[in-house]
C-alpha cells in the first residue's frame, strides 16, 4: 500500500470520526431536550430524530455503559466514547507519520 493510498484510507476515517462526533453531541443534547420536556415527545419528527440518533449511537455506548457506572446518576459513556475517539485519531495520525514519513 502507497503512503498515498494510507493518507486517503486514514483521511477518510478522520471525516468518519468528526460525523460520529457530531452525532453524539446532537444525540446528549437532545437526550436533555427530551428528558426535561423542552421538546414535544408526542411530535412525529421528535420520535424519528430521536429513534434515529439512538440507533447511531446506542451500538457503541452500549459496551461502555456495561462497564462504566453512572457517577452520581450522570452517564459519562459519552465522555469516554469522545476520550476513544481521540485516542483512535492519535493511532492513526502516528501510523501515517510512520508510514509516509
Amino acid at each position: 500500500m502507497t503512503c498515498q493510498t494510507l493518507s486517503v484510507i486514514i483521511d477518510v476515517v478522520f471525516y468518519i470520526l468528526e460525523i460520529y462526533k457530531w452525532i453524539l453531541i446532537a444525540s446528549a443534547i437532545f437526550s436533555w431536550l427530551f428528558a426535561f420536556g423542552v421538546i414535544n415527545r408526542y411530535n412525529r419528527a421528535v420520535v424519528q430524530i430521536s429513534d434515529m440518533l439512538y440507533r447511531l449511537t446506542e451500538p457503541t455506548l452500549r459496551p461502555i455503559r456495561r462497564v462504566v457506572p453512572l457517577i452520581n446518576g450522570i452517564d459519562i459513556s459519552y465522555l469516554v466514547m469522545f476520550v476513544l475517539i481521540f485516542v483512535i485519531e492519535r493511532i492513526l495520525i502516528a501510523v501515517e507519520v510512520n508510514a509516509c514519513y
